[in-house]
């Protein structure tokens, strides 16, 4: 059971709210909570590693 990927499941809940403040509260309210949902995803990350690092959200192909 620890083997849960949780990136899907997280995209899925944001994908969810992104839709709900896209239909309730229209366009800005859809803006909002996107660009506060990157502020947060940003806090996380430093949180998590202790600095800045995107690198690893990319996909290499070989």
């Amino acid at each position: 059971m620890n083997n849960i990927q949780w990136m899907p499941v997280i995209g899925m809940a944001v994908g969810i709210v992104l839709g709900l403040a896209g239909a309730f509260g229209g366009l800005g309210a859809f803006l909002l909570v996107l660009v506060l949902g990157a502020v947060g995803f940003l806090v996380g990350r430093i949180a998590e590693t202790g600095e800045i690092n995107l690198s690893g959200l990319s996909v290499r192909r070989k």
